[in-house]
């Protein structure tokens, strides 16, 4: 007869606690098995295993909403569900405890041979075992509850037995927990990824990274560790040709994006997350007025119009807002902001609501996260009620007690001026964003220009948007430009490094000049300022509008995606001829001796 141990716990710690437990009792002894089960309830332990209890048993099985230590039962297979699958499926949950036992015992006692859904632990290669190593791991499973946090556990364990040092961020309901820095990843040896969920792996490039289940983690932590350790170091691309020009842009964002604020991260989160809502809403938009600028109700146009501006548009402030706050707050932070948003929004204070409201939420959220403090066995409450709660209600009165009027108010009046400024004006502003976007190509000043425009675009507020993206796509179209012009004045390699800045030009990445500008900004950065400034100019001298936030040269192919669509890439053109131009005329300047040196 097999002998089982069980531990049931939820929020509040009374019904689904008590019930899943005389489940598991009830049907456990039916089917012929010898059952122990502690409940960790509102009133405490009831029922307590005891050392013995766990000494003897067989296998382990965890019925919880809530995270619950399962140190204890170390060594022994253990299986995790939710409360409501064990009073639900409560034979399923035995049933499924006891095969995977058996299977982790009959793999234990052979050879260690992966499972299909876990990825293959290689043998390691003999090493030195007294030389400590350093990793960085994290956890993470769909309920982020038990499995996070004793996977966690194992891995740290089986550090230890090894001699070696690990750090492990846990991804759980609450969200992130014990966050790893960037020296921290920057310094470790290698990375251990075990995860049944996604998990963005950005941060990690260059180093060795071993993905594997929670599962595998809690079976074979150290053999797990292992693998990681004995994985071929990641091999150093080819910074030749196209494919080391790509790279090289890359490194420079990947630097530009660590030298960033903290509030300036949060910020682009939310942009980034905006803009394919802004991009589908924009461009629908324009696919209406195929049909007429006001379609007849029911018609194809209509619908076209209910998608993009009633729907899409409607979601831009809530996901703007959304994110700023998940970017600070992690999960927690989502609800506030998005709700925040929302309310921004129909309170008419438009993206710089949105703006507003995501860092209150984010900064809220996180603060109730870490300074509110329950007694352990409501702890999962607060990532579904204490902090969505809390934080929501705290949000929504400051925006409509205090920050909705007077936020409302500038954007009404940058709207309307923005709306009823004559042509001067419109061309010096053009002259000012196009200007901005190239003077740090993807850095702060970029981001703010680009930010501008395209929370305007809520507003209906078109213009700035199109002088944005015609400058935005000047200066690698201006260095691609110069380098047929003048060829001799550059390398094969920046010859070729210019074929591919045309196609991120007319893709509106801008930062396809940045390796340019890291070779000889002194040259680059006025030529590209100089060529951009004139783009944006003439894009509003020339009354040119555009309804999508991205794209490039492409969206001209979308009908009424763009006013003024020759004249607009005439704008480009002349910027780019501005930019090629003052470049040449600049390289002209350098020593003889240097011409054919990369500068």
């Amino acid at each position: 007869m097999k002998k089982i141990v069980a531990v049931t716990a939820c929020p509040t710690g009374i019904a689904h606690t008590f019930m899943a437990a005389e489940a598991l009792r009830k049907t456990a002894q039916v089917m012929g098995y010898d059952i122990k089960v502690e409940t960790q309830g509102s009133e405490g332990v009831k029922t307590p295993l005891s050392a013995a209890d766990i000494a003897e048993a067989d296998l382990a099985i965890i019925g919880a909403d809530i995270h619950v230590d399962a140190s204890r039962f170390s060594g022994k297979p253990v299986y995790a569900t939710s409360t409501s699958q064990a009073i639900r499926n409560t034979k399923a949950v035995i049933e499924e405890a006891i095969a995977e036992a058996d299977q982790e015992r009959q793999e234990d006692s052979e050879p260690l041979v992966p499972t299909p859904e876990d990825p293959p632990i290689p043998v390691p290669s003999a090493a030195p075992t007294s030389t400590v190593k350093h990793l960085v791991g994290i956890t993470s499973c769909p309920t982020g509850i038990a499995h996070t946090f004793m996977a966690a556990e194992a891995l740290r364990k089986a550090a230890v037995e090894l001699g070696h040092e690990i750090k492990v961020e846990t991804q759980g309901s609450v969200g992130a927990k014990n966050q790893l820095t960037a020296e921290e990843i920057a310094q470790a040896d290698a990375v251990v990824i075990a995860a049944d969920t996604h998990v963005d792996l950005s941060r990690f490039g260059g180093k060795r990274l071993y993905q594997t289940s929670t599962k595998q983690a809690l079976k074979s932590g150290k053999a797990v560790i292992d693998s990681a350790l004995t994985m071929p170091a990641p091999e150093a691309q080819s910074t030749n040709g196209q494919g080391g020009y790509l790279q090289s842009v890359q490194q420079v964002k990947t630097e530009q994006s660590a030298k960033r604020s903290s509030p300036y991260k949060h910020l682009l989160t939310g942009v980034s997350y905006m803009l394919p809502v802004i991009v589908a809403g924009g461009l629908i938009i324009a696919l209406s007025f195929v049909f007429g600028l006001k379609p007849e109700p029911g018609s194809f146009g209509d619908a076209l119009l209910q998608i993009g501006g009633k729907s899409a548009f409607a979601l831009i402030v809530p996901v703007l807002s959304g994110f700023i706050a998940f970017s600070i707050a992690d999960r927690p932070g989502l609800a506030p902001g998005l709700i925040g948003g929302m309310l921004a929004s129909n309170l008419g204070m438009g993206f710089l609501g949105g703006i507003v409201a995501g860092f209150l939420a984010g900064y809220i959220a996180l603060f109730v996260r870490d300074k509110v403090n329950v007694p352990a066995n409501f702890e999962g409450l607060k990532p579904v009620l204490i902090i969505p709660l809390l934080s929501t209600l705290a949000v929504g009165l400051l925006l409509v007690y205090v920050f909705g009027a007077p936020v409302k108010a500038i954007l009404d009046g940058m709207t309307a001026f923005l709306q009823s400024m004559g042509q001067t004006n419109a061309v010096i502003l053009g002259l000012i964003l196009g200007g901005m976007m190239a003077v740090d190509m993807g850095g702060p000043v970029n981001k703010a220009a680009y930010t501008f425009a395209v929370g305007l675009l809520a507003s209906n507020v078109t213009q700035p948007m199109a002088a944005v993206m015609a400058a935005g796509m000047t200066p690698p179209l201006g260095m691609a430009l110069a380098t047929l012009m003048a060829k001799r004045q550059f390398t094969q390699e920046e010859r070729e490094a210019g074929r591919v800045a045309t196609v991120l030009g007319i893709s509106f990445i801008t930062e396809g000049a940045i390796p340019f500008a890291a070779k000889d900004p002194i040259r680059v950065l006025p030529a590209c300022v100089a060529g951009s400034a004139v783009a944006g100019g003439l894009s509003m001298l020339f009354g040119c509008s555009l309804r999508a936030p991205h794209g490039g040269i492409f969206v001209l192919a979308i009908p009424n995606a763009v006013s003024q669509g020759g004249l607009y890439v005439v704008a480009i053109a002349i910027g780019t001829l501005v930019t090629g131009l003052t470049m040449t005329q600049l390289k002209r300047w350098q020593p003889k001796a240097a011409k054919h040196q990369p500068v």
